[in-house]
Parts: C-alpha cells; structure tokens; sequence
C-alpha cells in the first residue's frame, strides 16, 4: 500500500502542508478526558472553524468528536493516536512509532489484510495514515452510508490487532527500504544530523523514522512490537473525529457500539526532559554525490501551546522575517540569486523543540555570506519589533491561508486532527488562532530574545564540495548588529507637539566632490538612494508601501551637502523606517534603476534646465562661470561628458565613501521621543565608519575684470539675464547681516516692494520681476524662500533679470547696473535702511516657519558654526546701521567689474550691440511720465565699456557638455 507520510516530506516550506506545516502556535501536554457527556458547541464569531461540534468521551476514555460540515454524502473518519516518535522512550527502539502504522494495516483474526482492503474499497474510500514526532493518525473518507461498517472495522484493528512473526519482519524490511528511500534526499540527511546534535536527553533526538542502527535491528523486535502496541494504542490516548455529512447523536452511538469495550492501558514512562541548552553547535554533513549546498539555523523552541504565547511570537516572528515577502528572501532568493529556497519552521510540538531557518546555496562561496545574513536577521529581530501592519498582515495571511484550504470534509476534518491530539479537544484550533490574534510586537521581539540566543543555537551544513572554513566557526549574534555602543552622532532635537515627526540627515558631501569626469556623481548617487530601491524592496515596492504611511523619504545634492528627509507620522514611525532608511543603509545599486536615473539626470540637465528653462539656465551658468575651474565650476547635475561616464560601480564606490558615520549631522523633530533617537541612531549606525569624503578647500572664485559677457544662443522668444561676482561673506562673516538687507532693499525674491522690481517691471512693464541674491537659490523660479541646507563656503552675488523681449535685452542690463551703480554710489537713505530692518525683523520668522525650515536652518547654523538663523539675523539687524550697511556694499560689491550670462536667440546681434556701446531705445505701449522717458534716454546711452575680447558667443548646445 502506497502511503504519504508527513514525517518524510522534505522539512521546508513548499513542502510542508497547513495539516502538519510549522504554523504559528504553542502547546499545553495532553489533559485528562473531558466529562462523559454528549455536548455540543456553536462557534463563537472570532472562531476560525465555523462549525458546531459535538463532544463526548467515553468510560474507557475515548474521546469522540462529531463535526457536521454541510458538504453531503462524505465523511471523513480521523484517529489521531497521542503515539509519535516522541514516545520511543526506550534505547534501540527508535523508529517504532512509525513502524506500527505499517503494522496497523496487517490485519486482524477477524479481517485479515485482504478482507480489510475489500471492505475500504467497496465503501469507496480513501484511505491513509502517518506518523509525526508525537501523533500518528489514521484517516479514511467514504461515502456517508459505510460510516458503521468502517468505524466496525477500525474498532477491531486497534484493538485486536493481529500480525505473525513472518510478516513483522517482511515490514520490518520495508520500513528499512523507505529510509534507503529518502537517504537520497540531502534535506532528510541534514534535519536527522541537525535533531541528533541539537539534543542530548529527549526523543526529539531521532527523526520520525529512526536511527539507521535501531531500523537494521527492528527484524529482532518482534517481542517488543507487541509492547508497543499494547502501551501507546490505548483510548485515553485515541480520539475519534467524524466529519461530514453525519448525525452527531448517531455517530456517537455506533462508536459507543464498536469502542466502548477498548481497556484502557497503564501509565507509562515520562519522556526524558531535554536539559538546557548550551550552544552554540556546529555540525557538517559531506554528501557523497553533487548537490547543490545546504545551510540550516536552528534554535531551541518552545513547545505548542494555546496559553502561552511564546511559540506562537516566535513562529510569527521567524515567518516575518524570512517567508516569501520578507526583505531577506527578496535580497538571497530574488535580487542577489544567491539562494533558491529559503524557508523557515516552527513546528507545532507538544515539547520543545528547534525553530528551524534554511537556505540552498547556488555557489558554496556564498555559504558563510549566507549564513551571516539569516543570523543577522535572526539578530536584529531581538533588538527591533515588528512593525503593527506587518504583523497584522501575518495574522490575516495565516488565518484565511488555512481558511482557504478548508474546502473539503477531508481537508477540515485532517486539520482538525493535527491540532485535536494535543488536548483532544476541538477548541484547541480556535484558542490557538485567537491566540495569535492577540499576539503584539513586544511579544514577538520577547520570545526573539528569550529563545533566538546564542546558547540555543544550531548549525548544520551539507555539501559535497567542502565548505569555506570560516564555516567552522559560529559568530556570535551580537558581533552581526551595527556596533550601536562605539558609535555616536551628531543630532539636533526639535521637540514640539507636532504629531508629524520629520528627520534630516545631512552629509558633508556635494557635486563639489564629483570626481574630475565624472560629474554628476554626487547627485546620481543621492538619486540611487532615494529612487532606486533597497536591496530588500525594488523602488515600485517602496512607493507602494510607502503609500498608506503618507510618508516620505527625498534627497536634495548642492555643492557641499547632500541632505536626505524623512517625514512620517509619529504612529508609523516603526514601519516607515523599515522601509525607508534601507534605501540609504543597504541601496538596491541595480542595473535597471541606474539606467533609469542615469537617463533621468542627463535629461534633467540637458532638458528640463538648457532646453526648457532660460532663468535657471542663466543663473546655473553665471554661477559656473565664476567658479570655473574649482570645485563648483560645474553644475550640480553635471556635465553630459560627465553623466556619460559614471558607471555604477562608481555609485557604489561613492555611496561607500561619502554617506560614513562620520560625516552626517542628524536633526529630528516633532512629537519625538527617547526610543525614536534611540532607533534612529542604532540603524544609522549601519552606515559605513570614517569621516567621509575629505571637506573641499574654500573655492575662489574668479573676479571679472570689467564687465564680461558670455551670450548663450539659443533658440528662444525671451532673453534671460543674470549677472554677478564672487562673494566671500557667508552668515559666519560679520558683514552677512548688512549685505541681507541691502540685498533685501534692492530685490527681495518674488517681493514687488523691492526697488529693481519697482523700477524695471512695475514702472516699465519690462519683464515679469527682477531680484538679487547674496546665497544660492537653485529653483528659484518655482518657490518663495530657499530650501535650507544650501550651505556653501563661498558665494555669489547676483541679480536675476527675468526673462525680457529681444529688443529690450541691451536697455535691460543697462537698467539694472544703472540701479545698481546708485545703491553703490549713495547708499540707503536712512528711511530706505530702517523700513527694511523692521521688515526683516519679522520676516525671518515667516521664511523659518515651516517644520522643515525650522529644522533645516539649524542644522544649516551648525554647519557654519553660529547661532540659530533667527538669532543670528535678528541680533545681527538690531546692531546694524545704516553706515555700517552702506560702507558693506561698497566693500563687497561692484558695478564695474562683473560676470554676465545672458541667453538670447540673436547672439550676434547683441553682441554687436554690447560692444559697440549702441544706443538703447526702449518703447512702451502705454503712456509714460516725462521724467521717465528722461531718464530712459540717459541710460540708453550709457556706456558700458565692454572690450570686444569680453564678449564670447556660446551655442546653447556647447554649454555644460563637458
């Protein structure tokens, strides 16, 4: 007779059925024979199973269970036996447990073999049995019609049991062929060394089918089988499950008719306690023929039950983090191909027993790296909880996985089975399960750290090439965590009550440490963070899971910072930051993504800035321009030859150096609390140590000599123009705060109360604003105020002249530098210098205001070394005066000698006009007052004084190609 045994099936996760599969539960030992009395019981709405039962047990301790499914004409008929390896209590008689379930089909007196088999066929039936480490079950469905003449003659085989000599040891042979049988699998080899080493006292030593030595002697057994069966297959350990299409009073009475008369038996020897572990242990299994290596984790478990939750965690926990969607199955198995089956099993066991965790290696290279990566999970689950949604999710999977299998008589009645012979109780299914509902995070990091120990641990390997040595010895789990005690951070605190907790993390790196030809990196390697995936979770599965969190992880790359921001709720703070910070802690760097970003950053510059945008072209060159040849003579994004260049193990190799221990600033705020600093810190502590790349030298930039001009051509309707100079006051100098509000005075950024605007667009309607700057302000057409962490040790003063008609190009430059020239000249009135000081005073407080500001510009403060930006500014305006701000502007500024990028259409045209110092006319639609076309004629005229050599015409194409 064919028959599936359980205990052979290979012990990983494809393999192992919800019947006899290691779910998510714990254990009480068998308890005493409920009442003698037919009780039946409805299912409580947070039942799993949905049926209502009928339970009785008999006199001679028999326990029936009655269970009407509403499928019609099947039933199904399961004797679970509280008889499994696990009772093979005595030395050399291993393997007995399932030995007798071959023995169980010999035959009675009264129905030998064959006269059995006719009446199981003639019922139709389908028939089975097997044996586990503490059950063996027996399990036949049929037609609902032969349900007395099925339970007749089960009834007679288990208790008069009948078998010669003879056909013991022809068995006996067989038994000895089914372990020759699985001997060929690698898996069947591994888990017997595994068990076998893992204890020294308790059964669970041997697998379900034996020691090799004990089935070779089990011909000599004779005498002893009868034993066996006359201690373990006695009713008080015996239940009867009867489901189906089936009357429970009915039912009842015919196994009263057929069982009542079973004796009970004695009371038998305990089974050996297994003493305290003290790992860990290693063991190695070298298999004679080619395979693929094996590489198995094992810990000393708890034992199965429905009030203690321990096993329960515990199976939940390990199934989190190494089941199909956990982030180490997608690095080994999808993304690194290093692994084809990873797997784990909590084995539901009425004692403890080993909570196992497996890998196939491809390469016996990979077998150390394999190893460590499933006990550096193993040890990040004692020292971080799982996320709420993530265990939820687990709790939904494990209940209407089973739910989904329990389509069939057969399939609830054999469930059923697996779970009734611990207590022989029908409510051991539904308190298990609700015993997992109520299961929380600190339950499962609580039984990760009582039983996912050091001392608990068990290794076991199988290969047919030899393993690396390093192999041979077993790292501790603690020496796989980040070294979180040797590691400490800088990090700003912004506690408020904000219930929206925002993080920055600030690197001192930027395109400034592009590589020479290979610019572009800086920012292509803050874009393989942010939109490029984890090695856990490619991009499409962060956004995805970052979605119903609303929360958010970004990048911005300058010239000296490179600034990652997250921003979450506080009640999912836990979840988003296991999904974010891998993207930063262990990127994906694959292929496909880098192509993407790559096309992405080449696109953005030759097409969003030099195509598509005039204003930002101009700025970005002007400021390239008067940096050429230093660190920020190129655009953050790079240059085309540079983008080009890049590979990804440049990506790596930057990433490996620049975002270290060392050289980030950390800032936080919001409602934020001990244990998220806390957190926060442990896993950035997995960031590579050093003090990153080394800090640039202060660049200088280049001072013109006279006005210089470059004229991008460009095929446009509009001519854009920025000009400026280099600038060495930054907020640490003293003069920051005068050249603020003079800057301030003469063009606030989108202020239509400043002068240049004043004069250039709201009195000429020439353009639709005009502004000036003595900081960076990148993007600054699409905002109001600055992004923070824009820090730079040098600057640039420059005035934005908004894109103006063709015609008005020339008159615009002389405009602005005629404003200009009188700010220089004379200064601000004192009127001029006291309305800007009060509208600073007050409007620092709007430009900080936001969450991110407030966070951002202190962290900016640190890094220039002063005091936070409100304080420094408003202490630094209070003390102003109106000679103090003039005596600046002539120090640091000039008319005279500057840098100019304009973007024109007719580039040859403009120069001609430049140069020759033309006359300017200027026309309007509307009328103008006298005054102003006065004035219009005297700037119009005014020389420049632009040698030809300082004009240079240059194609748009050209620009920012190398």
């Amino acid at each position: 007779m064919s028959k599936i045994r359980h205990h052979l099936l290979p012990a990983f996760a494809l393999t192992i059925s919800a019947m006899a599969s290691s779910s998510l539960a714990q254990q009480t030992a068998p308890g005493k024979p409920a009442p003698v009395k037919a009780t039946a019981s409805s299912a409580a709405k947070t039942d799993l199973l949905p049926f209502k039962a009928t339970e009785k047990t008999l006199a001679n301790g028999l326990k029936i269970i009655i269970v009407p499914t509403g499928f019609p004409n099947i039933v199904s008929l399961q004797i679970p036996v509280q008889t499994g390896s696990r009772n093979e209590v005595e030395p050399g008689k291993s393997g007995f447990a399932h030995f007798f379930e071959h023995m169980m089909f010999r035959g009675t007196k009264a129905y030998p073999p064959e006269k059995y088999q006719e009446i199981i066929t003639k019922a139709g039936a389908r028939q089975n049995a097997y044996t586990s480490d503490d059950l063996t079950n027996y399990h036949t469905t049929f037609a609902k019609d032969d349900l007395e003449t099925v339970l007749k003659v089960e009834a007679d085989r288990f208790q008069h049991l009948d078998y010669p000599e003879d056909a013991f040891k022809t068995e006996s042979r067989a038994v000895l062929g089914e372990y020759n049988k699985n001997s060929a699998n690698p898996v069947s080899k591994l888990f017997e060394v595994m068990r076998d080493s893992a204890y020294t006292t308790h059964t669970y030593k041997h697998t379900t089918m034996g020691f090799i030595q004990d089935i070779e002697d089990m011909p000599n057994q004779y005498a002893y089988s009868k034993i066996f069966f006359d201690r373990w297959y006695r009713p008080e350990r015996t239940t009867i499950i009867i489901a189906g299409d089936v009357e429970p009073q009915k039912a009842i009475a015919l196994v009263e008719k057929y069982w009542s008369g079973w004796q009970r038996g004695k009371q038998q020897a305990a089974v050996p306690v297994e003493p305290a572990p003290h790992g860990p242990i290693y063991k190695h299994v070298a298999w004679p023929t080619p395979t693929l290596p094996w590489v198995a984790v094992g810990f000393h478990a708890p034992a199965f039950s429905v009030v203690n939750k321990d096993q329960a965690a515990l199976a939940t926990v390990l199934s989190l983090a190494f089941g199909r969607t956990s982030p180490l199955y997608k690095r080994l198995v999808q993304n690194e191909q290093k692994v084809d089956q990873l797997f784990d099993m909590t084995p539901n066991r009425v004692d403890p027993t080993l909570a196992v965790i497996g890998a196939r290696v491809k390469n016996i290279s990979d077998t150390v790296l394999v190893r460590d990566a499933m006990l550096a999970t193993v040890a990040s689950l004692r020292e971080s909880p799982i996320s709420e949604q993530d265990l939820a999710d687990a709790k939904s999977a494990q209940k209407y996985g089973l739910i989904r299998s329990l389509d069939n008589t057969e399939q609830i009645a054999g469930t059923l089975a697996s779970y009734v012979h611990f207590d022989r109780s029908y409510a051991t299914i539904n308190q298990y399960y609700r015993l997992i509902d109520s299961l929380t995070p600190a339950d499962l990091q609580a039984a990760a750290r009582k039983y996912l120990t050091d001392e608990r641990l068990v290794v076991t390997t199988l290969s047919n090439q030899a393993m690396p040595e390093a192999m041979a010895t077993t790292p501790k789990l603690a020496s796989l965590l980040p070294p979180v005690a040797n590691v400490k951070f800088d990090m700003l605190v912004q506690k408020s009550t904000l219930p929206q907790i925002r993080y920055k993390l600030l690197f001192n790196v930027g395109s400034a440490q592009d590589p020479k030809g290979k610019e572009g990196l800086a920012a292509l390697t803050a874009a393989m963070v942010t939109a490029g995936g984890s090695r856990e979770r490619k991009i499409d599965e962060v956004n995805q899971a970052l979605f119903p969190l609303a929360g958010s992880f970004t990048q911005q790359t300058d010239k000296e910072m490179t600034t990652f921001t997250g921003s979450i709720h506080k009640d999912n703070w836990q979840q988003f930051n296991q999904i974010a910070l891998p993207l930063l802690l262990t990127p994906g760097f694959r292929e496909d993504d880098f192509r993407r970003l790559k096309d992405a950053q080449k696109n953005a510059l030759l097409l969003d800035l030099k195509d598509n945008n005039e204003e930002e072209f101009a700025k970005e060159r002007l400021q390239t321009n008067v940096y050429a040849g230093t660190p920020y003579g190129h655009p953050v994004l790079g240059t085309a030859a540079g983008i080009d260049a890049i590979t990804l193990d440049d990506v790596k190799q930057f990433w490996q150096q620049a975002y270290t221990q060392g050289a980030v600033k950390i800032g936080i705020s919001g409602d934020v609390s001990d244990a998220m600093t806390a957190s926060l810190t442990q896993s950035l502590a997995q960031l590579p140590a050093g003090n990153g790349l080394a800090k640039v030298a202060k660049p200088a930039g280049r001072q013109a000599q006279g006005l210089e001009v470059e004229i991008i051509e460009k095929n446009t309707r509009a001519t854009a123009i920025s000009f400026g100079l280099p600038l060495n006051v930054t907020r640490r100098d003293p003069d920051f705060a005068a050249l603020w509000l003079a800057k301030t005075w003469l063009g606030e950024h989108r202020a239509s109360n400043s002068y240049l605007y004043q004069r250039i667009r709201e009195i000429r309607g020439m353009n639709y604003g005009d502004y000036a700057y003595i900081e960076a302000f990148p993007r600054g057409m699409f905002q109001f105020f600055p992004n923070p962490n824009l820090g730079r040790q040098s600057q640039l003063f420059e005035i934005w002249i908004r894109p103006v008609a063709p015609e008005n190009a020339h008159f615009a430059l002389r405009v602005a530098l005629t404003e200009l020239g009188k700010l220089i000249d004379n200064g601000l009135s004192e009127e001029q210098f006291a309305t800007t000081r009060d509208y600073l005073m007050k409007n620092v407080f709007v430009m900080t205001s936001t969450q991110d500001q407030q966070l951002g510009y202190a962290l900016d403060s640190q890094w220039y070394g002063t005091p936070e930006f409100t304080k420094l500014m408003r202490d630094g305006l209070s003390k102003l005066t109106v000679a103090d701000v003039n005596r600046a502007i002539k120090q640091h500024l000039s008319v005279k000698n500057l840098s100019v990028v304009i973007v024109a259409k007719d580039a040859a045209g403009l120069k001609d006009k430049l140069i020759s110092d033309a006359y300017s006319p200027i026309k309007y639609d509307g009328n103008k007052p006298q005054s102003l076309l006065d004035e219009d004629k005297v700037i119009g005229a005014m020389k420049l004084g632009i040698a030809p050599e300082s004009v240079r015409v240059t194609p748009a194409s050209a620009v920012f190609e190398k």
